[in-house]
């Protein structure tokens, strides 16, 4: 957040440098409003495409083989722009290379879920999705396997079976 402080501050110091330069090759007749109103564009333009471009520069961030399935779009007063475009602020993403089955579990599939955010740190998390009964149960403390494979002392969330989530991880899962 810090360096995006800084790259602001240095896209409105760009703008007003160009437009004190062409207040000079003009000789002064450009008015004096142009310097001020030229770093304030400068400084919005910069915000504006930084938070705009947040999601494809996140997804560059990703494995090859993590496949994006949730986004969320959000709209905020003070940035009356997204209310004609919502920017985009989080994002879900699956590892596909961390998918597995357990042949004693079937429906049961193991997933490396990727949380992401602006301006918060990427949290990985494990999951274990089970596809025929539509729930999922994060793998915490205090949550185990035993011998077949079961999960103990996991607590399951129902979810919608259309959930962008258990359709990715459900879809075509490697037999382990």
């Amino acid at each position: 957040m810090l360096f995006e402080l800084i790259a602001v501050f240095a896209a409105g110091f760009c703008l007003a440098g160009l437009a004190l330069t062409l207040r000079w090759l003009l000789r002064g007749r450009a008015p004096v409003w142009l310097v001020p109103v030229a770093a304030g564009l400068g400084m919005l333009s910069y915000a504006v495409w930084s938070e705009y471009s947040w999601l494809e520069r996140a997804r560059g961030t990703l494995p090859r083989t993590a496949e994006v399935v949730s986004t969320n779009e959000a709209q905020a007063w003070y940035r009356p722009w997204t209310y004609a475009v919502p920017q985009v602020n989080r994002l879900i993403a699956v590892d596909r290379a961390e998918l597995k089955r357990n042949p004693t579990q079937p429906g049961k599939v193991l997933a490396g879920v990727i949380l992401m955010g602006r301006w918060e740190p990427t949290r990985r998390i494990g999951a274990m999705f089970d596809c025929t009964e539509a729930r999922r149960a994060d793998l915490v403390d205090g949550v185990r396997f035993d011998e077949s494979g079961a999960l103990q002392g996991a607590r399951w969330i129902d979810l919608d079976a259309a959930d962008p989530l258990l359709v990715a991880v459900c879809r075509d899962a490697p037999s382990a």
